[in-house]
């Protein structure tokens, strides 16, 4: 598997004909853990959006898990979704399936065939996230972190090589916050690269790592220190 998870070279990006992040020089190697920072509208979403080809690349280079964005074929974007496990802000998960359900039609949708080998992935990635008792529970029947720790577990289901996280605790409380960050750092511990967008700085400064902030139209690492 190769070092450089992510390479953005001269890149700028685009939403619905206007320029909303120009010249974006950016590597990301295996194992790393990195927050992005901006104001709403900076462009925090645009660029993972981008990543995961939500957004078509049109100006410069860029290569993630290994598949070019300039020269992808909308066929092969499931390709690399698979490579990528994408964690929103507002969980997304099928309201009228359990949990189990939720993450049997993930694996369905990206070509698992044998129930079994399903089932054994499934438990693993609940297991992951401290959610494995809750495999027959409804989306309502959960509280919000319970949520966002499951929607984790199902990032997790395809073992990507990549994690793009947008604001997973914008609609948590502080300390379930906290749960979730301690849950995304310890899949962070165990190999797994992480870039994860946020507003909620009392995180950064109780979990500090490289950060990257959106500003100006453009992206620069800042650097931030431990409290």
């Amino acid at each position: 598997m190769s070092q450089t998870v992510l390479f953005l070279r001269n890149v700028n990006i685009y939403q619905d004909k206007n320029l909303i992040l120009s010249d974006i020089n950016l590597e990301i190697n295996h194992g790393e853990f990195l927050y992005i920072i901006g104001k709403t509208g900076s462009g925090k979403s645009s660029l993972l959006k981008t990543l995961y080809a939500d957004l078509p690349l049109t100006e410069g280079q860029a290569n993630v898990v290994e598949f070019d964005l300039a020269t992808l074929k909308e066929d092969k974007i499931p390709y690399l979704r698979r490579k990528i496990g994408i964690v929103f802000q507002d969980f997304k998960l099928l309201p009228d399936r359990s949990v189990n359900e939720n993450m049997l039609f993930v694996l369905k949708a990206t070509g698992w065939t044998d129930h079994a080998e399903m089932q054994m992935k499934i438990d693993e990635v609940l297991e992951k996230v401290g959610m494995k008792s809750l495999t027959n529970k409804m989306p309502h029947q959960l509280s919000g972190g319970e949520q966002q720790c499951v929607a984790i577990a199902r990032a997790l289901l395809n073992d990507p090589e990549l994690i793009l996280a947008d604001e997973p605790t914008g609609n948590l409380d502080p300390q379930t916050s906290v749960e979730v960050m301690e849950v995304l750092r310890k899949i962070n511990a165990n190999g797994k690269t992480i870039l994860m967008a946020t507003h909620d700085y009392a995180l950064l400064m109780k979990y500090p790592s490289k950060t990257l902030k959106c500003e100006g139209g453009t992206i620069f690492e800042v650097v931030q220190k431990a409290v």
